[in-house]
């Protein structure tokens, strides 16, 4: 995937493309290790992904010294001079890789079994009505999937989501879709 990602590292932010190299606050790896940042936003590639799942890895090239920082206190008239430096730790890494969409849990087939014809049939509402379990979709992916529903789909999913864990942001999320569609 080409473009940019944000990436935080030791409380900050970097904008990194693949292949570049950029010092960050002294790291806890070892020189040569790979480590994964936790993402922020993937973009370049149209709209921004604000809820990424997809994977930043980055090399750890070396350990360095940063810049000597010279301090000067000086009081007029009094003789008082005192003279201070500082050289920050720092971390050399490169990005190998920006994309690579997360290793999400592979799907197990639902085996057939010889429960009763009532068990089979009850499921969430929202299940029934969009074909999609809503419990288990961000709420990003609502909103974007909102969209497309038609508005018995929709109500059907905030019965479920209302009824269910009652994310705050997936309810809204359902109204102003359900709004759009009256």
């Amino acid at each position: 995937m080409s473009g940019y990602a944000i990436i935080s590292l030791g409380g900050k932010q970097y904008r990194v493309h693949e292949g570049e190299r950029l010092l960050v606050d002294r790291l806890k790896v070892d020189e040569g290790k790979t480590l994964e940042p936790r993402v922020l936003l993937l973009g370049g590639n149209g709209t921004p992904d604000l809820a990424p799942s997809a994977t930043v890895t980055a090399r750890v090239v070396g350990h360095e010294l940063g810049e000597k920082i010279r301090i000067g206190k000086y009081k007029k008239r009094t003789g008082y001079k005192r003279h201070n430096g500082h050289r920050s730790r720092l971390t050399r890494i490169e990005i190998e890789s920006i994309g690579g969409k997360a290793a999400k849990s592979a799907a197990k087939p639902k085996a057939e079994t010889a429960a009763p014809a009532e068990l089979k049939t009850e499921a969430a509402p929202a299940e029934v009505a969009t074909g999609v379990d809503v419990s288990a979709m961000t709420i990003a992916e609502i909103g974007e999937a909102a969209a497309g529903w038609s508005k018995a789909e929709v109500e059907a999913a905030l019965a479920a989501e209302q009824s269910g864990k009652a994310r705050k942001g997936a309810i809204a999320a359902l109204e102003s879709a359900l709004e759009e569609k009256s």
